[in-house]
């Protein structure tokens, strides 16, 4: 009523406001700042305006006020400024909470485009009474000049602007330090060309007429940062079409920008102003009320499926429909026109609902990434997301879900361990991105690196300064690729199949080891499977020795560690010995963690498979999905866990027809292991079905593996076999040796049949001469051989044998 000008300090945790000060008059406040000791008011404010000053003839008085006030208690006031330049003011906060300070730094920001910075020092006087110690003028200092731009960082206590010089402009940084004065840290040269001739500034306070007024002819611009060393521009340019928008996004930790033109749907220009943007730490958003939502992954720009693109319903944000949108803060936004300020983050359960509606796949995939590497991992998300992608693999055609699943969550998983372990894992199975966005079209330019200045500097410029660094080493080539790991392990796969498992598994394990270095991979498959969860497992895995997962892991583990040995080596090889043998055991749980919700989803049980029954819908949709995996699994050359191909085998035993079943074998998509096949000779009995199921199996054993089970099965044909691959090897063994016919020991009943007594008495010479190619089945000899081919022998004849 008395139309007082009221100053507060309004705290969100209580919702009220500290009074500071008041004056007795109704004045038009430009901006205000607080020092941290809550002491010192600093205020700037229109004296009058243009046509007050011409009514009262008041010629010789300033436009404009600063002054500077004692608040604790209320005393003396000093002019810092009396101009006709409009001027904002702001306190430093060089350390938080600290209220016993005898020193206060005050920046003051004229629209002449300069900014200087006053030394305040204040003495305690009786009373616990604050006053101004300098009686004359203050000490001050100049900050930068000749500026067309200014933001400000209140949290980290930066100050950004741009000087413009001819056809480029110049973004520079000055860091303020709680001991130091100021430090000018960075300079990034920019394409942006600046015909602005008044200034613009960010974060000093919002002045409603005089913005609304500099907004139309100024730089919509603003710099993000965010907690992991990104350094990000964000610039809207103006476009010729009316029905476009333009918008350009400076990676400068990247050294890249990207230059976006979005169609509109709807041409209404009253409506369209500017793009705002947002920071959201992991992301940045362009946000245009009523047209589109665009959240730009800053930490993996490169792509552009990493970045959502929303639309319409997608796109709209209920409480913020006009355009005069700050963020003036990580993950805040002041809507500028109501005066609110909002706390802004990506909902997880709304992504995940967009993940679900998706309809393309750039959708899907930036959904699913920012859900795998943005949201904190939990059980129930992880849930969701596995279920998503068990309904959708046959709906991604340009990447594979289980496959960005399992590097994703990796990724995650491990990059929080170890400083810079983020630049050298993979966080995508893609390579490159060929599909596009409906409406949206974007240019990628190299920029030119920012210039760091700075001294055992921590924090963000630690970490932008890391990632400058990896750009300057081409990025792409430290995150680890498995292109190395392929080639050793089709190499060593042959060498495998040719000779090392027939003789001694133990040797390409050994070779592993020597390419290591230091690991001992013979041990190192024991090792990984000790970190490999060892809770009671709803899917019935069996713990068994695979020595192509066991090579696979090894030859895994020694490719890994020599990466990460050629960049991290202030770490320590111990320490990284754990981070890979952390990676693979990892890796491991996440594909059983697939395994378990799967089979949770399907309802089935953990017990032991019998092979007389059918598979049911949900077995099969299991082994379906289990198919998948081991597809995953190949593409990008990963261990499995112990006993899935066992545990696969079985299902498909359970689910496939005969010839789909073989079918599956013969191309490698089953894999015929020691465990599955013995239960299956042991359990299903002889019918001429199971007859020809077995036969079709064993037949199809490799060598070494075929020694070992056939003695479970006791039948006529698998004994025939046997005998035929008995004497097949001693005679290979005979070579030009000559015989000496001994006389073998025969059967109880003589069989005088020259040409089998012939053969008898050659295979007996050789048995002789220490040849036993069964060694562990002592069954396996020349009377077994004889034995089992008069049995056949009579079969064929019709006749039964005594």
């Amino acid at each position: 009523d008395h139309r007082n000008t009221h100053i507060g300090l309004y705290d969100p945790q209580t919702k009220q406001n500290e009074h500071l000060y008041m004056f007795e008059r109704d004045l038009r406040i430009i901006s205000c700042s607080v020092n941290n000791e809550r002491t010192l008011l600093a205020v700037s404010f229109r004296q009058y305006t243009e046509e007050e000053r011409i009514s009262r003839i008041l010629q010789s008085v300033s436009k404009y006020l600063t002054l500077l006030i004692e608040i604790h208690p209320i005393n003396n006031v000093r002019v810092l400024k009396a101009v006709d330049s409009c001027v904002r003011v702001q306190f430093l906060y060089p350390v938080e909470d600290r209220n016993t300070s005898t020193e206060s730094r005050l920046l003051l920001v004229s629209e002449d485009k300069y900014i200087e910075q006053f030394d305040i020092h204040v003495v305690a006087e009786e009373e616990h009474k604050v006053v101004i110690q300098d009686a004359g003028q203050l000490p001050r200092a100049r900050v930068a000049d000749d500026l067309i731009w200014a933001q400000w960082d209140m949290m980290e206590q930066r100050l950004f602007y741009i000087v413009p010089k001819e056809s480029k402009s110049t973004l520079k940084c000055v860091q303020f330090y709680p001991d130091e004065n100021f430090i000018s840290i960075l300079e990034s040269h920019l394409d942006i060309s600046v015909n602005d001739t008044q200034l613009k500034l960010v974060n000093f306070g919002y002045d409603y007429c005089q913005d609304q007024d500099v907004a139309s002819k100024s730089l919509n611009l603003q710099v993000f940062t965010s907690k992991a060393g990104g350094l990000c521009v964000c610039y809207s340019l103006a476009s010729d079409t009316p029905d476009e928008i333009m918008y350009s996004i400076y990676f400068l930790h990247k050294g890249y920008n990207k230059t976006f033109t979005v169609s509109l749907e709807r041409t209404e220009s009253h409506q369209l102003k500017e793009v705002a943007f947002m920071n959201l730490d992991y992301y940045v958003a362009a946000y245009l009320p009523g047209q589109f939502l665009h959240l730009l992954n800053i930490q993996h720009p490169d792509l552009l499926c990493y970045s959502l693109f929303l639309t319409g319903e997608d796109a709209r944000i209920d409480v913020l429909q006009n355009c005069s949108i700050r963020s003036p803060l990580m993950s805040t936004v002041l809507d500028c026109q109501v005066g609110s300020m909002y706390a802004v983050s990506i909902s997880d359960s709304a992504l995940l609902q967009f993940l679900q509606n998706s309809k393309e796949d750039s959708e899907r995939l930036a959904a699913l990434h920012c859900a795998l590497l943005h949201f904190r991992h939990t059980e129930d998300l992880e849930m969701q997301i596995i279920w998503w992608i068990s309904e959708n693999l046959s709906t991604c055609h340009s990447f594979d879900p289980i496959q960005e699943f399992i590097i994703a969550s990796l990724y995650c998983r491990m990059c929080p361990e170890t400083h810079n372990l983020d630049k050298l894992l993979p966080y995508t199975s893609l390579l490159d991105w060929i599909g596009i966005i409906p409406g949206v079209t974007y240019a990628t330019d190299i920029i030119s690196l920012p210039v760091l200045e700075f001294q055992n500097s921590k924090g963000f410029w630690e970490k932008l300064n890391s990632n400058l660094e990896s750009v300057k080493y081409a990025e792409p080539h430290l995150h680890y690729h498995n292109n190395v790991l392929r080639r050793e392990w089709r190499n060593l796969s042959e060498e495998v199949n040719m000779h090392a498992l027939k003789q001694s598994p133990e040797l390409p394990l050994k070779w592993i080891w020597l390419k290591s270095g230091g690991i001992s991979i013979v041990s190192c498959p024991g090792m990984i499977l000790a970190l490999f969860i060892s809770e009671e497992r709803l899917v019935p895995l069996f713990q068994e020795e695979d020595y192509q997962q066991q090579l696979l892991m090894g030859l895994m583990v020694a490719q890994l560690k020599d990466h990460l040995m050629r960049h991290l080596q202030y770490v320590g090889k111990k320490k990284i010995d754990q981070i890979v043998l952390d990676y693979v055991a990892n890796l491991l749980n996440l594909v059983h963690r697939m395994m378990k919700e799967v089979w949770k989803r399907y309802q089935l049980h953990s017990c032991n498979f019998c092979f007389d029954e059918r598979g049911s819908t949900g077995e099969f949709a299991v082994f379906h999905i289990m198919s998948r995996i081991l597809e995953a699994a190949n593409g990008m050359c990963m261990p499995l866990p112990p006993g899935f191909h066992t545990l696969h085998l079985g299902l498909g035993v359970r689910c496939l027809p005969l010839h789909t079943l073989l079918h599956y074998i013969d191309n490698g998509v089953l894999h015929l292991t020691e465990t599955c096949v013995r239960k299956l000779l042991k359990d299903l009995d002889d019918t001429e079905k199971n007859e020809k199921l077995k036969f079709s199996i064993v037949m199809r054993l490799p060598e070494a593996l075929g020694q070992k089970v056939r003695q479970f099965w006791n039948h006529p044909i698998n004994a025939n076999f046997i005998a035929r691959k008995y004497v097949k090897l001693l005679l290979e063994k005979l070579g030009n040796r000559q015989c000496s016919r001994p006389i073998p020991e025969r059967l109880s009943v003589p069989v005088e049949f020259l040409p089998l007594n012939y053969l008898t008495n050659m295979l007996a010479e050789i048995e002789n001469q220490g040849v036993h190619p069964y060694e562990k089945q002592d069954h396996v000899n020349v009377r077994f051989v004889e034995e089992t081919a008069l049995k056949h022998t009579m079969t064929l004849l019709g006749l039964k044998y005594s």
